[in-house]
């Protein structure tokens, strides 16, 4: 349960010291990827997570089952640099996939599971929560068939992460399209660049969150979550970002699940250099940006719908622009922090690529458009996660 606030989201700026100041107290990363386990011969989703995740033991707590049999965690150390984030991740998902190979499967760093799954959901053997879930949500738990990554920055406090919500949420739509990587779901194109987005929100606990009055404010709203049925539990509160119910951190939950490890890496670059600006503005004293909630909303469904190829909406005038626009103009937002981290070479280089080459939707399309066979982009999948 969460313990109750006291006083107004700002209330605790007055010791941040120079916390928000670029270049001087850094902000830790950490990482959860989520991914599927597929047949190497059909490509179907197996339920094999128990037998990878004995084979590779030896990492108890970077390793971890998810709400399915079809599915497996990893969880990053916490990371100092996005040099040691990209090891860090490049290690652990080596590791999974060779387990996956030696029993027949393959990884898939896909948020859908492209294909339809086949016969009864196969929820964790060892979460009775799991099945409480399934039972009283029925079948919004088939989403559950679906990967996220989870970027945690940190360290801030409950009061300090409440306050940075409220500065970067405007930002979600264009972090969504930059990671859009789920066109394809249950064996037919959604017309959606992320339909994990789509799916993912149907939750009444998910989407984005409210811009908060207060810590009072925001936690009331995870209350009112918990008494209404909407949630079992803090863990089901699923928005789109969230002070984290077990670490410091604020916790970005939005974007797709990425492939190629570069853009995962990208992700994390930008959130931390979203936060460092923000509580730079806080220390600085600077209002909240003025966003409306429903033109945010719409921003939301525009990037997941378009992806980094179509339009998006400006999320402080509602303006259409190219996405591609709104993501050169975030990266110029953040880049005296991304160049304090050392990180701007690296986001600015792997944005390029994406403009470039195309989003992860766009690669799966073009997959699919060469034999017309879902197949494909289920290899195309498996290679790209392997790759990294």
């Amino acid at each position: 349960m969460i313990e109750p606030g006291k006083g107004t989201a700002s209330n605790n700026l007055r010791t941040l010291g120079t916390l928000g100041r670029t270049g001087t107290v850094p902000l830790t990363l950490g990482v959860e990827e989520e991914f599927l386990l597929v047949d190497a011969r059909t490509y179907k989703v197996v339920p094999a997570a128990p037998l990878v995740l004995a084979t590779a033991e030896g990492q108890p707590h970077q390793l971890h089952a998810e709400g399915t049999r079809y599915q497996v965690e990893i969880s990053t150390p916490v990371a100092a640099s996005s040099t040691g984030l990209r090891a860090e991740l490049a290690a652990l998902r080596r590791t999974l996939a060779q387990a996956a190979r030696a029993h027949g499967c393959r990884l898939l760093a896909s948020p859908s599971p492209v294909v339809a799954v086949e016969g009864p959901l196969h929820l964790t053997d060892d979460e009775p929560r799991q099945r409480e879930q399934h039972r009283r949500f029925g079948a919004l738990t088939d989403t559950l068939v679906s990967c996220g990554r989870h970027v945690h920055v940190g360290t801030l406090d409950v009061d300090t992460a409440v306050a940075v919500s409220n500065r970067v949420r405007p930002w979600l739509p264009t972090l969504i399209a930059l990671a859009a990587n789920s066109p394809f779901w249950n064996g037919r194109d959604t017309g959606h660049a992320s339909w994990r987005a789509m799916a993912w929100s149907s939750w009444p606990s998910a989407g984005l969150p409210p811009h908060f009055g207060s810590t009072a404010h925001y936690r009331r709203s995870v209350q009112i979550l918990l008494g209404s049925g909407a949630a079992l539990d803090t863990k089901m509160v699923y928005w789109d970002l969230r002070p984290s119910g077990r670490w410091p951190t604020l916790e970005f939950r939005a974007p797709d699940m990425s492939a190629d490890i570069d853009t995962a890496v990208l992700q994390a670059e930008l959130v931390r250099a979203l936060v460092a600006t923000a509580l730079r503005e806080l220390a600085d004293h600077r209002p909240d940006p003025a966003v409306r909630d429903d033109v945010l909303r719409l921003a939301r469904w525009r990037a997941a719908h378009d992806g980094l190829e179509g339009f998006g909406l400006d999320p402080f005038t509602g303006a259409e622009l190219p996405a591609a626009d709104l993501a050169e103009a975030l990266l110029d937002l953040v880049a005296p922090e991304l160049a304090a981290s050392g990180d701007l070479d690296h986001a600015a280089r792997t944005l390029s690529s994406l403009l470039r080459d195309g989003s992860g939707a766009h690669r799966q399309r073009a997959a699919y458009a060469r034999r017309q066979d879902l197949g494909d982009v289920l290899r195309h999948l498996a290679d790209e996660t392997e790759r990294s």
